[in-house]
């Protein structure tokens, strides 16, 4: 998942890739608007490479060569595997959908595909995880997105020779392009017509193959296809929603913009600072610092650092996607769960002014951000604002027939000028984590 190259992002409206001319179908609007009402997903990365417990780019960073790795189908068990348990904490969250690693960059398969021996269902756990997960999830009515890798550090047929990564995986064959694009579009027609219905396709890779020099304009080395793949998604599962995590402005063919570890816009990580699209948005983050198992890192963000995430998000008018990486046992950490449990109770009592809601009506502020849904107006308060005694909003002037503290319901003084509204904070309380000013317009 982790991108070791840092993407310039003034080049990235030239980048020149082929993609078909696509028009969405009514469903496939359908989905991107259920989409963006439903704010909240888990990410789960989980896989072989989680026995190491040192992340999912284990393979690339210590260079396992494919000979050794192959050996982790041998003691790769998942025997506490629980789909339900998986989904029921997804649920406990308040979360809408989960998007599950299927393949990886070290391009080990979660399903029972035919197209690979190099799979979950030939470990001594020998059963189709993607399977389970699917059944429970159209179960408990958790909508499921796939995790689906560009790149493979594994595959000889790959086009390695030109990847920016893994090169230490001791790979000597020469590499055959158009057989890796005919296994991956086999592998997605495999996920789209055999474990029902799947909400989207979630690719991540595409970096793999850009040119490092910078006056190439960040130009991909290889055809990816795209144009036959997305339309074969779609020609599948007309509803299905496909985003790219590229890094780059949308493409062509797909539904939704993908934003890593930042908000739409920014770039504190050297992954984003791609130009905002008006496609749905959606940006993902870890709950400590890795995506994979890593027994080592401790550094847990607190439920404050993620519930603002969360509220931020909505603000920008994107979706938050949480990851968790299961133990290799098939076991969430008791970190990750009881985190999990505590954002459920935030969202149980304030999620009504964030599921559903649209971002970006109004600008963020210092002070936070504004959802709307409606006539509903919801300021969520972050930071303590510089002028103690109240808010100036103005953008806000259409007329208001009420002002409330969501928290309590009690009414919370205003004035409406022609430069905008002033709401006043005088005797309010303010929750650490977000107090929620929630303003009615007339």
């Amino acid at each position: 998942m982790r991108l070791l190259f840092v993407l310039l992002a003034s080049t990235v409206l030239t980048v020149q890739l082929t993609a078909q001319t696509y028009t969405p179908t009514e469903e496939n609007f359908t989905s991107r608007k259920q989409f963006q009402d439903d704010k909240f997903g888990m990410f789960i990365h989980w896989g072989a490479s989680s026995v190491l417990g040192h992340g999912e780019w284990v393979m690339n960073n210590r260079n396992i060569q494919v000979n050794d790795y192959r050996r982790l189908i041998n003691v790769f068990n998942p025997k506490n595997f629980n789909a339900a348990k998986w989904v029921a904490a997804a649920r406990s969250a308040g979360m809408k959908y989960i998007t599950f690693i299927t393949r990886h960059h070290d391009g080990f398969s979660n399903w029972d595909t035919k197209q690979s021996d190099w799979k979950i269902t030939n470990t001594p756990y020998e059963k189709d995880v993607l399977k389970m997960l699917a059944d429970e999830c159209h179960k408990q009515g958790i909508r499921l997105f796939c995790y689906y890798s560009l790149l493979d550090w594994f595959r000889s047929d790959y086009q390695y020779e030109t990847g920016r990564t893994g090169k230490g995986t001791g790979r000597t064959e020469k590499s055959n392009w158009e057989s890796y694009i005919s296994f991956m579009k086999a592998q997605l027609t495999e996920i789209l017509t055999n474990y029902g219905e799947i909400s989207g396709i979630w690719f991540d890779g595409h970096w793999d193959q850009l040119d490092n020099d910078s006056d190439k304009a960040l130009k991909s080395k290889v055809n990816w296809h795209y144009n036959e793949i997305y339309q074969l998604i779609h020609t599948l599962q007309p509803k299905c929603l496909i985003s790219n995590n590229h890094h780059l402005t949308p493409l062509p063919g797909e539904d939704f913009q993908a934003f890593e570890k930042d908000l739409p816009g920014h770039n504190t990580t050297g992954f984003g600072g791609a130009a905002v699209s008006e496609l749905p948005m959606e940006t993902c983050e870890t709950m400590n610092d890795s995506w994979g198992y890593n027994i080592t890192d401790r550094r847990y963000k607190t439920v404050k650092n993620l519930v603002q995430y969360l509220v931020k998000a909505a603000g920008y008018n994107a979706n938050f996607l949480l990851n968790v990486g299961p133990m290799p046992d098939g076991t969430i950490q008791p970190e990750f769960i009881d985190t999990l449990a505590a954002l459920g109770k935030w969202m149980e009592k304030n999620g009504e002014t964030v599921y559903g809601t649209r971002g970006n009506v109004i600008p963020p502020k210092e002070w936070g951000v504004v959802t709307m849904k409606g006539k509903t107006v919801n300021l969520h308060i972050l930071n303590k604002p510089e002028q103690a005694g109240f808010l100036f909003i103005p953008e806000l002037k259409e007329k208001i027939s009420n002002a409330k503290l969501f928290a309590t319901g009690k009414e919370v003084k205003f004035k409406q000028q022609p430069e905008g509204t002033f709401i006043y904070l005088d005797g309010i309380v303010s929750d650490e984590t977000d107090t929620i000013i929630q303003v009615e317009l007339k």
